[in-house]
């Protein structure tokens, strides 16, 4: 007796936000911090229990598509790092932030 079943592909629980950063399913979890966590080597299961607002489904389909699509979302990282420079650079400038430590324990003493 042989079982058939027909076989399904699942869908990617990524979706762009109103920011334009990609999120998980219906969660506000970035897939900047989900890969964070992959990346220094945590676990799918360990993710889980990080953001217990995700399946372990979902976290384990972000991994596949992540390695199925490696060079595009590496990508699409390293743009984010870099606007995030360019944002903290531009802060610090417009905020006159250069040096605040040094002036604020000065104003201490």
């Amino acid at each position: 007796m042989s079982i058939q079943f027909e076989f399904q592909a699942t869908t990617s629980p990524l979706r762009w936000d109103e920011a334009g950063g990609i999120r998980i399913s219906q969660s506000r979890v970035t897939l900047d911090s989900l890969l964070a966590a992959y990346h220094i080597g945590s676990t799918p299961e360990e993710i889980a229990l990080q953001y217990d607002v995700l399946s372990l489904s979902e976290i384990y389909a972000t991994i596949a598509y992540y390695l199925t699509h490696r060079q595009q979302i590496d990508n699409y990282l390293e743009q984010r790092r870099q606007n995030a420079q360019q944002y903290r650079q531009k802060l610090t400038q417009d905020n006159n932030l250069v040096n605040l430590r040094e002036r604020l324990l000065a104003r201490h003493q």
